[in-house]
C-alpha cells in the first residue's frame, strides 16, 4: 500500500472508502497484536505487526483525516443542514481525539515494534479498546451521513456543469 492510497481526488469518495476499509482491517490487526501479546509477548511476529500498524496510522490515516477536513467538510460546513454541521462538527472532534490517542497509543506500539518490553500491557489493550470503538464511531458516521451527501452534491454540481 502506497502513502497515495487515501489521497482524495475530484470524485475521490471512493478513495477514501477504500481507506476506511484498510482503517477497519488495521483496527483488527492492532487488536489481534494486542491479543497476541496477552498469550505470548512480542515475538519478531508480533513486532513487525506493531509497525505495521504505527506506519498506517502515523502516515496513511493521518493523511485520510486531512484530505477529509481540506476536501469534504468545508462544503458541508457551508450547507445550512444544522444536523450536517453538526455532524461534521463531531467529526472534526474526532479527529482530534483520534490524534491524541493515537500519539499514546503509537508510544506503546513503538516499543513493541522495536522489541523493547516497556511497554504497559494493560495500557496498551485499554488504549486500544478506545481508540477501536472511536473510529469505528467515527466511519459509521461519516459513511452514513456525510459522505452520502456530499457525493450527492458532488453529483449535483457536476449534472449542473453538464448542462450548462
Amino acid at each position: 500500500m502506497t502513502d497515495e492510497t487515501c489521497i482524495t481526488t475530484i470524485d475521490g469518495f471512493d478513495v477514501l472508502d477504500v481507506c476506511h476499509r484498510q482503517t477497519l482491517f488495521t483496527l483488527g490487526k492492532l487488536a489481534a497484536l494486542v491479543a497476541r501479546l496477552t498469550r505470548g509477548g512480542a515475538d519478531a511476529d508480533a513486532c513487525a505487526m506493531a509497525r505495521e500498524i504505527v506506519e498506517f496510522f502515523s502516515a496513511t490515516a493521518r493523511r485520510h483525516h486531512q484530505d477529509e477536513e481540506r476536501h469534504v467538510f468545508p462544503a458541508l460546513l457551508d450547507s445550512g443542514d444544522p444536523q450536517l454541521v453538526q455532524n461534521v462538527l463531531r467529526l472534526q472532534e474526532d479527529h482530534r481525539w483520534l490524534e491524541i490517542d493515537w500519539v499514546e497509543l503509537s508510544a506503546q506500539l513503538n516499543a513493541v515494534a522495536n522489541g523493547q518490553m516497556s511497554y504497559d500491557l494493560d495500557a496498551l489493550r485499554a488504549m486500544t479498546q478506545v481508540f477501536i470503538a472511536l473510529s469505528h464511531d467515527h466511519i459509521a458516521l461519516e459513511e452514513s451521513s456525510i459522505y452520502p451527501w456530499a457525493r450527492e452534491r458532488l453529483q449535483r454540481n457536476r449534472r449542473r456543469r453538464e448542462t450548462a
